[in-house]
């Protein structure tokens, strides 16, 4: 089942960082993180087109793909220097067998989670957080690694289009599954007319704690975000994060299936991300939703890409402070002259 490269697109990694097998645990034995691509939207209930997210993630920068990145906010280099991260190309998945696809990437994100590595899956459509969080929760044990979800919507659909598998379930077969605790399953930016009240009362029922854009609006950001961490971190040994590009208003991320207005701008996402990534200790991440078809100058893929970089640059400088005994205050200013 190993994949070399692209399964869609140009055979590229990650802003050019090294190649690796993730069936070859020997070709990342140092690695802290690795990225693998997910090219799957057989789940796809609207506008289709997230196969093509992974090649386009990979490449959207203005900037060398010379496989390093130092973050002026967090003064670290989480591409290279203060990290090792590795690019395993995508794993072969088939749009048109769902079973199958969610199967084997699941025995994908387990073998890179086993050595010890974070892994980073760039969707794709959301079906594949099933597989990604059981897959990490598989090697850390069951219900010991709690999710913060962002998305517009709840993804915890039973049985959607005659399928139990879809980007609208895959939170409900997490839970059910005993991978994750609903009463440590968070999800921020929820808004507009879906799911409907029975699903919402199962969601009730498993203990789930979901944050509506009117309640962030009116409470903060930062103060949901404090809230959820503290949830999120009680009887659990880590995190996993995933994102749906969709949380961010379609202004911010026109380019994904099933866009909803009224969501969280670029610079709050991007925020978010380095805080949690900064401040908990995350066990794998997500990308998901991101549909080039559909997108405008790019403005989602170089959003994504920048999601991904954030990520990186925070855990790298999390590790760095811990090694150090320091913690990065961000209210420090990059260059003060006066």
């Amino acid at each position: 089942m190993a994949r070399y490269g692209a399964q869609f697109g140009p055979d590229i990694t990650f802003l050019g960082v090294p190649r690796c097998d993730w069936a070859d645990p020997a070709s990342y034995s140092d690695a802290d993180v690795v990225i693998l691509g997910a090219p799957f939207d057989g789940g796809t209930s609207h506008r289709a087109g997230t196969r093509f997210g992974p090649q386009f993630i990979r490449q959207s920068c203005y900037l060398a793909h010379d496989g390093s990145r130092p973050s002026l906010a967090m003064r670290v280099d989480g591409l290279r220097d203060d990290l090792v991260v590795y690019d395993a190309g995508d794993v072969e998945l088939f749009s048109g067998d769902a079973e199958r696809s969610v199967r084997d990437l699941q025995v994908a994100v387990h073998a890179v989670t086993a050595t010890g590595a974070i892994p980073l899956i760039l969707g794709g459509d959301h079906t594949i957080a099933w597989p990604d969080a059981a897959g990490v929760a598989q090697h850390l044990g069951q219900g010991r690694v709690s999710m913060i979800h962002f998305d517009a919507h709840a993804d915890t659909g039973d049985i959607e289009f005659g399928s139990l598998i879809g980007h609208g379930q895959p939170m409900r077969r997490l839970i059910e599954s005993g991978a994750v605790r609903g009463d440590r399953f968070l999800q921020i930016g929820l808004r507009g007319y879906w799911p409907p009240p029975e699903t919402l009362d199962w969601m009730a029922g498993q203990g789930m704690r979901s944050y509506e854009m009117t309640e962030i609006t009116a409470r903060g950001l930062e103060a949901c975000l404090t809230e959820s961490f503290q949830i999120a971190m009680d009887e659990c040994d880590g995190v996993f994060l995933s994102v749906d590009i969709d949380v961010c208003d379609p202004g911010h991320a026109p380019g994904t299936g099933t866009p909803e207005p009224g969501g969280l701008t670029a610079r709050q996402l991007l925020d978010a991300v380095r805080r949690i990534c900064y401040e908990l200790p995350v066990v794998g991440i997500d990308l998901v939703e991101v549909s080039p078809p559909y997108d405008h100058a790019d403005i989602t893929s170089f959003l994504a890409n920048r999601v991904v970089l954030e990520s990186l640059s925070a855990i790298a400088r999390r590790r760095k402070d811990a090694a150090q005994g320091t913690r990065w205050d961000p209210s420090q200013p990059l260059l003060d002259g006066r």
